[in-house]
């Protein structure tokens, strides 16, 4: 395989918005082959939400045929689901990634966008527990950061820093936290990475309340890892990916009803865009 092999392990949305429909065109528009693990199945559009769990021998036989046939450069993982799931996710990457090399990325979907419960229960705990710190970086948004680290949701972005700051001690990684469902017109990203508390520019509120947005961040913070940048680098380019595709989505489907991101609308981004990333202040 000439193209880095990204692999994303997550629930499969029928619409295509979200899950692993949603990533594999990600990791497409990025240049990467995409290799995927279906590890919960959902029936979900707008407006309903059901949970058909997949087997955990089955997500591991996937995942033995993935890394059978590809040197994988970085991981994905989304919806799980159950603590099935979860167990078995944490016993894989134990064993095909025992010395960490692959970078992991990891959403927590503990709750759908659309209202959907993504993990509860022993396998939230165990998620916590196991498999958390065995991420490179992870991404909740407020509630699912205040649900890790089991206090109230950060009001401003000063409590968005010092609550990413806490994840990443707990769990020895990389935070991104998004600000999206903050008060106000607009939104910021925190990233707490190697010590240091990185804020993001802001985003428009409309931006945030398209449908499957958190997994085409995480996704695309992969890809550009399978293309070589560094975490850093890395989310940035993701975020700047991610807020032009926006802009894209709205011009062209504005009157749409299905509030849908179209993945592929901005393939010439990434041959125009300089490969020179300027810092965040």
């Amino acid at each position: 395989m000439s193209k880095p092999v990204a692999l994303t392990i997550a629930g499969s949305d029928p619409t295509g918005g979200a899950g692993v429909q949603a990533d594999l065109k990600t990791f497409a528009a990025h240049k990467v082959y995409g290799a995927s693990v279906v590890s919960v199945l959902t029936a979900q559009n707008a407006s309903r939400f059901e949970v058909f769990p997949v087997p955990g021998a089955f997500i591991s036989a996937q995942i033995e045929a993935v890394f059978e046939a590809f040197a994988i450069k970085t991981i994905k993982i989304g919806m799980l689901g159950t603590v099935e799931a979860v167990g078995t996710i944490i016993d894989c990457l134990q064993r095909y990634n025992h010395d960490q090399k692959i970078p992991v990325v990891l959403d927590p979907v503990l709750k759908a966008s659309n209202g959907g419960t993504g993990l509860e229960g022993d396998g939230l705990a165990l998620l916590r527990d196991e498999l958390l710190p065995l991420c490179t970086l992870i991404k909740p948004n407020l509630y699912e950061a205040a649900v890790l680290l089991d206090e109230k949701e950060a009001l401003d972005p000063v409590q968005m820093g010092e609550q990413a700051h806490r994840l990443a001690q707990r769990y020895q990684g990389s935070v991104l936290l998004s600000g999206g469902h903050l008060s106000g017109p607009e939104a910021v990203d925190i990233l707490f990475h190697e010590g240091a508390i990185h804020s993001f520019p802001p985003k428009k509120r409309e931006h945030c309340e398209l449908h499957g947005t958190g997994c085409a961040l995480t996704s695309a913070i992969a890809a550009n890892l399978a293309n070589g940048h560094d975490l850093y680098a890395s989310v940035e380019r993701a975020r700047s990916w991610l807020l032009q595709l926006w802009g894209v989505n709205m011009k062209l489907y504005q009157q749409d009803k299905v509030r849908h991101l179209d993945h592929l609308a901005l393939s010439s981004f990434l041959k125009d865009q300089s490969s020179t990333i300027k810092p965040c202040n």
